[in-house]
């Protein structure tokens, strides 16, 4: 079946209102105004807030939307990048149709159609991540991956305002919370110890790890355990189970058949003036040094396809070893949000180390993508 063009599927009178909210300018804001602000969820505040994404929400999806209609090498035109167009489409038809938001019944009508949008959304970069697969299934193993660099563009600019819709919706929706957890405001643990954070997410790595090998490397983990710092836990857990999760692969399948102990996966926190750097080592043989800029490749991946095994597409399969090849470029967005870096520098012969930057100084603005 044809790939369906937007004129085709939606009224021209919500196409115009798409191209004219995408050219509006988007705003961008801080962890630290996130967290000032979101220490006083008043009534006021939450409508402030609400009035705020009412606009925001708007522009940064309508812009998405319109990039996913026009993307080379025919991109666009693969049935998941389709399904996640027409969410985007829909979604901005849901947040306009709140013409204005006034009062509290206003915000919080439109708080829950906000948190129903972010909910339909948790699929969307295991969904864009097939078509991109598919794609390069299309383009053969003869393509250069280095040589589609709008692909990369797009994809880097596509998963950054991602994590931004999903972070402005997710903190105002947790805003509501009657009950929040101790030293949270919101989203952000304002006192968050990255060493029970990376416990929790290497172990999350190792189930699964577990699941797909039948055994599974240690993770040893030094450092404060009093240290804390401001950030949102949800993010580093993805950043650390991502990392860990390669550098598990890559340990346990070296030494698969080997009679020796698979070495253990080491993970260091230091707490510096700038950054918190969190280094994950490991001894899985190391990377080629002429692969290490594919490392950040959103085609590229040293595991199996999914396509290769005919696997459908739901969101329980974002929880796999590996084969998207979007886990560290994804990571390294994560990190970039608010600040940070993520550096991978590889012994070949040896192992890895992953060197993940969190700035804790929380002034940078997200980078509008």
């Amino acid at each position: 079946m044809a790939a369906k063009k937007l004129s085709e599927t939606y009224s021209k009178d919500l196409i115009n209102e798409l191209k004219k909210w995408g050219k509006m300018k988007r705003t961008g804001v801080s962890l630290r105004y996130m967290t000032e602000f979101g220490s006083r969820p008043t009534e006021k505040n939450l409508l402030i807030s609400a009035q705020f994404l009412h606009k925001e929400l708007a522009i940064r999806i309508a812009r998405k939307a319109l990039e996913l209609e026009k993307l080379p090498y025919g991109l666009s035109e693969k049935p998941a990048v389709l399904k996640v167009r027409d969410w985007y489409v829909d979604s901005f038809s849901d947040v306009r149709s709140f013409k204005e938001i006034n009062d509290t019944n206003d915000e919080l009508a439109f708080t829950q159609t906000i948190k129903s949008i972010r909910l339909k959304h948790t699929s969307v970069a295991p969904t864009l991540a097939l078509g991109v697969q598919q794609l390069k299934q299309d383009l053969g193993p003869k393509i250069n991956i280095q040589d589609l660099s709008e692909i990369h563009q797009f994809l880097d600019r596509f998963y950054m305002s991602r994590i931004g819709i999903r972070m402005l919706i997710g903190q105002h929706v947790a805003l509501h919370d009657p009950d929040p957890l101790p030293d949270c405001i919101g989203c952000i643990h304002t006192r968050m110890s990255p060493l029970e954070v990376a416990q929790n997410a290497s172990e999350d790595a190792r189930s699964i790890c577990l699941r797909e090998y039948g055994s599974s490397p240690d993770v040893k983990i030094y450092g404060d355990h009093n240290f804390t710092f401001p950030y949102v836990p949800s993010h580093l857990h993805l950043m650390v189970f991502e990392l860990v999760k390669n550098s598990l692969r890559a340990v346990q399948e070296r030494f698969m058949d080997s009679d020796e102990v698979a070495p253990l996966i080491r993970i260091i926190v230091a707490d510096g003036l700038q950054d918190v750097t969190i280094k994950i080592s490991d001894e899985g043989g190391g990377i080629p040094r002429c692969d290490l800029p594919k490392l950040f490749s959103y085609l590229y991946s040293t595991a199996k396809s999914p396509l290769d095994e005919n696997m459908t597409m739901s969101s329980s399969d974002a929880a796999t070893m590996a084969g998207y090849g979007c886990g560290i470029p994804i990571s390294r967005l994560y990190a970039r949000y608010f600040g940070g870096d993520l550096q991978v520098i590889s012994m070949e012969g040896y192992g890895t180390d992953a060197y993940l930057h969190l700035s804790r100084l929380g002034d940078s603005e997200e980078p509008l993508s």
